[in-house]
């Protein structure tokens, strides 16, 4: 046995000491390293460069409603595979993928609760689940959000984040833009508001029909907000196109939007605006 080998199993042996993968995020804009639990203290926003990372509905609820307020609505059954779709994979595969993911039905979930004390109905979309995509699913609870918030005399606040339509299902999945517009009328109708908040991204037939329909326009900083894509409008137009020209701060200064909220004061935000467009209604 040579000197190196009676040295070395001299060394006491010490485990290897086990790191939890989730103990770090890295921000996707500044490629910040942070401690996970101030990122989540944080609200999910990087405490470096502000940057607002997606979150799903859950997360969401949470952080807009106040504790112990809320309860998440039943989502309506629709058809899975409503034209039997294949690509790559078929449709329904995709769809048990993004349950699985996600641990939701589909792209939109609805609670009913308090906004610092102040009743309201909030819908949330995830762009975990196929990128938000709008389908029958969405346009269901979608459907299903506004008649709960005008059987409950409150508000309807929907959190927008999609790719745009679902292509899966065809024009079914264009027809949820006039379901939803006729949604929204329904509401008008029983003299309640409808508010919007933009989130990173609001795209495509979205963007098209709920998204741009609210008595009150808020999106989140820095939130990718447009119909196509900046590349597809220029090479249509043949100009090129001032940068950041889809983003929150520019739809704000040319009169799309109605203020650009940070997270942190949505709750505050979202109460205040509450309180001025149904009072009566709310505290009734």
């Amino acid at each position: 046995m040579s000197w190196l080998t009676r040295v070395r199993n001299a060394i006491p042996f010490i485990a290897k000491r086990e790191t939890p993968d989730n103990l770090w995020h890295k921000c996707k804009s500044c490629g910040q390293m942070i401690f996970m639990k101030e990122f989540e203290d944080n609200l999910s926003v990087c405490p470096k460069c502000d940057h607002h990372e997606r979150i799903g509905p859950n997360a969401r609820f949470n952080q807009i409603l106040d504790e112990g307020s809320w309860r998440t609505l039943a989502i309506p059954r629709v058809a899975d595979d409503p034209l039997k779709f294949r690509d790559s994979k078929r449709y329904v595969d995709r769809i048990k993928a993004a349950r699985a993911t996600t641990g939701e039905t589909d792209a939109l979930m609805n609670a009913s609760g308090t906004i610092q004390g102040h009743r309201a109905v909030v819908g949330v979309q995830d762009f975990a689940f196929m990128g938000g995509s709008m389908g029958l699913g969405v346009g269901a609870a979608f459907l299903e959000g506004v008649r709960t918030a005008i059987a409950e005399r409150a508000p309807y606040i929907i959190f927008t984040a999609a790719g745009g339509a679902r292509m899966q299902e065809g024009i079914l999945s264009l027809m949820q833009m006039p379901k939803t517009t006729v949604a929204i009328a329904e509401l008008h109708d029983a003299g309640l508001p409808y508010i919007v908040v933009m989130t990173d991204p609001t795209t495509g037939g979205v963007t098209a029909s709920y998204a741009m329909l609210g008595d009150v326009q808020l999106a989140e900083p820095n939130a990718l907000i447009g119909f196509a894509g900046q590349r597809v409008i220029e090479s249509t137009i043949r100009e090129k196109l001032p940068e950041g020209f889809q983003r929150a701060e520019y739809l704000l200064d040319h009169g799309m939007l109605d203020m650009v909220t940070h997270r942190k004061a949505l709750p505050e935000t979202l109460g205040t605006l509450i309180g001025y467009l149904c009072e009566a209604r709310v505290n009734a």
